[in-house]
């Protein structure tokens, strides 16, 4: 069956989680992101999941609501193949991080760091902290 050109697919979802990170840093609601765009909270959820596609003015307009220059949203593809997008080998777990609200809140706190060798140290207990909840459970 062939694939429906005007349905939303991978960069898509990609463009919609760069929205979701922006908006979530901002700590605006996704109701007053809508607001912004005159669009409803509903749709904003679709355009962050990907569910939707963004129109190159809508995206224009997400670009100015949310104060970075519209590349902002594609920054991380690497390239585009016929039905989706080559990323780099970290690509899921980065996606996976800026997704949850822990993932936002640490990622600011620690750009709020401004001293190399306390970041490098900040990034020596998360490693050992991980290697410790590993081997708590078994590896899994």
């Amino acid at each position: 069956m062939k694939r429906n050109p005007r349905e939303a697919n991978s960069i898509d979802a990609h463009v919609g989680s760069r929205v979701r990170l922006r908006r979530q840093l901002m700590k605006l609601s996704q109701e007053k992101l809508g607001d912004a765009l005159g669009v409803t909270f509903q749709q904003v959820q679709k355009y962050e999941r990907g569910a939707n596609r963004i129109g190159a003015s809508r995206l224009f307009s997400l670009a100015n609501v949310l104060d970075v220059p519209v590349n902002f949203f594609f920054e991380g593809l690497t390239g585009v193949a016929a039905g989706g997008v080559a990323e780099t080998e970290q690509s899921p777990i980065v996606y996976d991080f800026i997704q949850s609200s822990d993932g936002v809140a640490l990622a600011e706190a620690f750009s709020r760091i401004k001293t190399p060798k306390v970041r490098r140290r900040v990034l020596e207990l998360v490693r050992s902290l991980a290697d410790e909840d590993e081997a708590d459970n078994g590896g899994d």
